[in-house]
């Protein structure tokens, strides 16, 4: 896969988009799955959905004021360039659990100047470029967005200014991480919006419908 980043011009980027994903290394992601698929099976289904989603994300591209960053985990950016190829930008993600590593990348682009940010895994296949364009639209108005995963946990999250203590006290992993956020955000007094409930792929019985998107797209295509 080497899409073409969005060309440069002289306008400075107002939004950022940041795709958080691992190297498809065996045995060292989508471990939960492991015990189904093995451990070389569940590095090809991290590969697999890593290039589903960016596919989803090609249509934004055009967009002159619209930043697009890969944060890795494993690997580095060599091994990133050589599987997703050069036209990407990429940036390892920073030590620490998730929390950390989101608020690490959210300071980050805020700190560059950019207004509004969206966060998006590669766990959901029905993300699509339609509602992550729903996504930056809504920040123009609230101060965050999410986007609800069936397990309870998000598939995105989306700011355009920090909100203190978002991301501290969460229990990362659990069916209780969208319900904490969203309180934490009131707690605040800030203004949110939701994206529709989607799945995630993250355990056995999840794969069902990986099976039933990737036939979809293959017909597509």
């Amino acid at each position: 896969m080497n899409h073409k980043q969005q060309t440069t011009t002289n306008q400075q980027p107002t939004t950022k988009l940041i795709i958080f994903t691992r190297y498809p290394e065996a045995g060292k992601t989508k471990t939960r799955l492991i015990p189904a698929l093995g451990k070389d099976g569940a590095a090809q289904l991290q590969q697999e959905m890593t290039e589903h989603s960016l596919r989803q994300v090609t249509p934004l591209l055009t967009q002159p004021s619209l930043q697009v960053e890969i944060q890795f985990a494993g690997g580095n950016k060599g091994l990133m360039e050589d599987w997703l190829g050069a036209n990407w930008c990429y940036t390892p993600q920073t030590e620490g659990d998730l929390g950390q590593k989101l608020e690490t990348a959210f300071a980050q682009a805020f700190a560059q100047g950019i207004e509004r940010v969206v966060i998006m895994g590669i766990d959901c296949p029905d993300l699509s470029a339609d509602l992550l364009n729903q996504a930056f639209e809504q920040l123009k108005t609230v101060d965050l967005v999410l986007g609800e995963a069936e397990d309870g946990g998000y598939y995105l999250i989306g700011l355009r200014r920090m909100i203190p203590g978002l991301f501290t006290g969460v229990a990362w992993g659990t069916s209780t991480v969208f319900a904490t956020t969203l309180e934490k955000a009131k707690t605040e007094g800030c203004d949110y919006a939701t994206l529709p409930v989607l799945n995630d792929i993250d355990y056995p019985e999840d794969l069902p419908l990986w099976e039933t998107k990737a036939k979809e797209a293959s017909a597509r295509n």
